[in-house]
């Protein structure tokens, strides 16, 4: 693939025909100028007709994109906290890079991979890094409290277009960024309104306590939860916050439990999670209902705590999307192994972020930003991960693409949402391949 440098198009001698229809093909005076457009009158011959003024779309039918680099990085946690899911959503984010590179006719994919280390200030730090390379789109941040900051204060301020595959916490929605923050996993107003539903319909449960982590995602997901839970008739007894670096958990645990709720919500992260639940199976209940979250969705957990988690059920956003078998055999014939928590997400926001770059026509954030909304959620051409490359080539080209993805059908609301959610309700199950088993699926809007 050759590497070209940051530029429109250019026509192709002899062959622009403005953007004449199917049947009417320019002569030879329809030459594609250096943007894209059909120059002079773009007449067609005797039969045909071009358009009035010969103007193609930008990229229009009378021109060939110049070959190019598409410039993109990730800020996700291959190391720290998160480590155990990060590393894998890198593999998903490297997959579709490494697909459009080695498939597309016009670009290769040179990625910078940054580390958040699972921490605000190293996420902020990275950020940064990303920034001063110009990178134009980031596939993260991952986690909420490294989401919010970089964004705030490097992604927004440097015009850069982010799209996070798993940062839910519904403070995103409301944060000022000119249009430059989007996401490919539904907000927590809906996770907790499943949490909710699946803790009185399936699980009886008419009092419960809330053991949460001290941060951005803990502190609006316990509460969207609380909110739902006694919307639904139920009792919230405690609502109790941690911090992830605690030496012990015990005395959090007994503040939580101290009522005897029929059910503790437990929401946070694995590393501090399987400190917290080895504190709780040492001196607790293992018959009590636990429901945790997508943050403790690695089969890491049980393994290090040591027990089997029986009574443990968590929900998460489930993958459903029309392109999620392609994607699943890609990533078990890249990786020999199945997908993890996120994987889909990440693919497609990876996906996303460089169709909307191909279709800009420029490594930049601002134009990149516009053109996500255009390739998602409208476009005649649908597009899935099997023919990712294809679809990129084809949004270069003026083609109306529709992206439709691994993990949902990726349709960006006016806030960068997505407008619907669906969620996985699961289970530790140390006997399967990933550890994690699906029990039940839940659809809500």
């Amino acid at each position: 693939m050759c590497l070209g440098a940051l530029a429109g198009c250019t026509g192709d001698d002899g062959s622009g025909n403005g953007n004449g229809n199917a049947d009417g093909n320019g002569n030879g005076n329809g030459n594609g100028n250096g943007d894209g457009n059909g120059n002079g009158d773009g007449n067609g011959n005797g039969d045909g007709n071009g358009n009035g003024d010969g103007n193609g779309n930008g990229n229009g039918n009378g021109s060939t994109p110049e070959e190019r680099t598409i410039g993109i990085g990730t800020l996700l946690p291959a190391s720290g906290e998160l480590a155990g899911i990060g590393s894998t959503m890198v593999d998903a984010a490297d997959l579709a890079f490494s697909t459009v590179d080695e498939e597309s006719e016009y670009f290769s994919v040179d990625p910078m991979f940054g580390d958040s280390q699972s921490t605000p200030d190293d996420g902020i730090s990275t950020a940064n890094n990303l920034a001063n390379a110009g990178i134009p789109a980031v596939v993260g941040g991952a986690a909420t409290n490294v989401h919010i900051p970089a964004s705030e204060q490097v992604f927004v301020p440097n015009g850069m277009t982010a799209c996070s595959p798993s940062a839910t916490a519904v403070s995103i929605t409301n944060i000022d960024d000119n249009d430059l923050l989007f996401r490919t996993t539904p907000s927590d107003a809906l996770q907790g309104r499943v949490m909710a539903k699946y803790s009185t319909e399936n699980l009886g449960a008419e009092t419960a306590a809330s053991l949460y982590v001290n941060d951005d995602y803990g502190q609006v997901l316990s509460a969207e939860f609380v909110k739902s839970f006694e919307d639904m008739g139920g009792t919230v007894q405690q609502e109790v916050s941690y911090e992830t670096e605690a030496a012990s958990y015990t005395s959090r645990i007994e503040q939580a439990v101290q009522d005897d709720p029929d059910l503790l919500a437990v929401i946070g992260y694995a590393e501090s999670g399987i400190k917290l639940f080895r504190d709780y199976y040492a001196q607790f209940s293992a018959d009590r209902d636990i429901l945790t979250v997508d943050g403790l969705n690695t089969a890491r957990v049980p393994n290090e705590v040591g027990e089997e988690m029986d009574n443990v059920t968590g929900t998460a956003p489930l993958s459903d999307g029309p392109g999620l078998d392609a994607f699943a055999s890609m990533y078990e014939e890249a990786f020999d192994t199945e997908p993890g928590p996120f994987n889909p997400q990440t693919f497609d926001a990876a996906a996303v972020l460089m169709l909307a770059n191909a279709a800009a026509g420029e490594n930049d954030g601002e134009a990149i930003s516009e053109q996500m909304r255009e390739v998602a959620n409208d476009g005649d051409m649908q597009v899935t991960p099997q023919n990712l490359a294809e679809g990129v080539d084809a949004a270069a080209e003026g083609e109306d693409v529709r992206y439709e993805g691994a993990s949902s059908l990726v349709q960006f609301d006016e806030n960068g949402d997505l407008d619907t959610g669906a969620y996985e309700i699961w289970k530790y199950a140390p006997e399967t391949e990933r550890g994690i088993e699906t029990i039940e699926e839940i659809v809500v809007e």
